[in-house]
């Protein structure tokens, strides 16, 4: 088998696994629009409408999660945890609510959910009574390498609280590695940090995750639909 022919395979089951993650809210789910995205693959990013719901004010974030076996998977979530939340607070497309572990685990029985599981009976409801929440972000980090090359992967799902449908879903890895994710992220750099040189912001972007971290969910969130 040709290298062309194995690429498309690959690219084949990596969107498989990203719908069967989706799996357990497929009834009644409807995916719209694809967003085209120069820089990322759009077969990793859905909506299930070009614009927010005029209804959507608030969205619980669930815990960062990380269902892989990667060992240093649990210091990225501690690590990128608060850097998820600044980029979303930075969107400014809806007002978010951090969840707690501890609140979680109380009302649910577990500290994190992916989304791709069977979740308990009462799971909307209780986060829409407690937090007054629109939406629910499930969030899991997939990727996380701390050394060079950096690499971090996201899968994140928006889900409607009441009629428990996919508003948005996106599965990305991002590898500092490639020349034209590396290029991007210095450039998403330049534009925020006026003040910073050029050498610093490369120097950062090969050493700190969390810099790194900040570009690829920026550049995640940035794929949401039109407020």
């Amino acid at each position: 088998m040709n290298r062309h022919a194995t690429k498309k395979i690959r690219a084949g089951n990596r969107r498989c696994r990203f719908l069967r993650a989706c799996g357990w809210l497929a009834a009644g789910v409807l995916f719209g629009s694809v967003i085209q995205a120069a820089d990322l693959p759009p077969d990793n990013i859905f909506a299930g409408s070009p614009v927010l719901p005029p209804e959507l004010h608030r969205v619980a974030v669930l815990p960062l999660a990380a269902e892989g076996r990667d060992a240093d998977l649990p210091d990225g979530c501690e690590a990128l945890q608060p850097v998820l939340f600044d980029e979303l607070v930075r969107t400014e497309k809806f007002e978010v609510v951090s969840v707690r572990p501890e609140n979680l685990r109380a009302s649910s029985g577990r500290e994190a959910w992916t989304g791709a599981e069977q979740l308990p009976e009462g799971f909307f409801e209780s986060l829409r009574r407690e937090y007054g929440c629109d939406a629910v972000l499930f969030c899991e980090l997939t990727v996380y390498h701390a050394y060079a090359p950096l690499a971090v992967g996201w899968r994140l799902k928006l889900v409607d609280v009441r009629t428990r449908k996919i508003i948005w879903a996106a599965d990305e890895v991002f590898n500092a590695g490639q020349p034209d994710v590396s290029r991007k992220a210095w450039q998403f750099w330049l534009n925020r940090d006026k003040m910073a040189e050029e050498d610093a912001i490369r120097w950062r972007l090969a050493s700190s995750p969390r810099q790194f971290g900040s570009y690829t969910v920026a550049a995640l969130l940035s794929r949401l639909p039109a407020r």
